[in-house]
């Protein structure tokens, strides 16, 4: 599979979970859900989105994939250091788990992206 295929499944899955936590998180209590984290949430997901499906293999791309990939890795490190996971179940802190190492793998393949980019004339 091309760097490019296994960059945009990567982002894929890691916007895919940080929705699903963000629903748990809704559900839960901890957010609270109103109109101004929605329009937030679309917002930041839709740039997300337009960087992984729209802008592949170009350097605005790879820029905005590795500030979602530092956004994924923040998340699972604020719940386990501070906010906790509450009364989380089983699969909501599996979701951290897996956000926390999907956003850390496509970190790291953000990067290399970039720096190839940077190699290439």
């Amino acid at each position: 599979m091309k760097h490019d295929g296994v960059v945009t499944m990567t982002s894929l899955l890691v916007v895919f979970l940080v929705t699903l936590h963000l629903a748990g998180d809704i559900a839960r209590g901890v957010d609270p859900g109103n109109l101004a984290s929605l329009v937030v949430l679309v917002l930041v997901v839709a740039v997300w989105l337009y960087g992984t499906l729209l802008l592949p293999g170009r350097r605005a791309g790879y820029a905005i994939l590795v500030i979602g990939a530092l956004l994924g890795l923040v998340i699972p490190i604020v719940h386990m250091k501070g906010a906790g996971v509450g009364s989380g179940d089983f699969f909501f802190v599996w979701i951290l788990l897996a956000l926390g190492a999907t956003s850390a793998f496509l970190l790291l393949l953000a990067v290399r992206g970039l720096w190839r980019l940077r190699k290439t004339p």
